[in-house]
């Protein structure tokens, strides 16, 4: 029984940071997801892959796995890397190409 720790981004939908900060444990699959013939919908006999849990820090995570004997692994979160600049850099007499229409 495995599991990974990490801390989920913000959905495509946020300009801001609310809903993150926090930290979810994961479950890793045990078996394979199947295909129904008949409907074509995947399913798992996995019930542990339902099991999503939340805490508020990842010592906290970590705290967890390791009470209960869960074998785990940390995922670090991506900073997202993002360029401030100003409206008034559009007209800027020393662009290198032209803004025109």
């Amino acid at each position: 029984m495995s599991a990974r720790i990490f801390s989920p981004a913000k959905t495509a939908m946020q300009s801001g940071k609310g809903k993150t900060g926090y930290w979810v444990l994961e479950f890793d699959p045990e078996t394979p997801r199947k295909i129904d013939p008949l409907m074509g919908y995947t399913s798992s006999s996995d019930m542990k892959s339902q099991i999503r849990l939340t805490f508020n820090s990842r010592e906290e995570a970590v705290a967890y796995a390791e009470k209960h004997g869960i074998s785990y692994r940390v995922e670090m979160p991506k900073e997202a890397k993002r360029r401030q600049i100003s409206y008034a850099e559009n007209f800027r007499y020393d662009r290198r190409t032209p803004w025109t229409h």
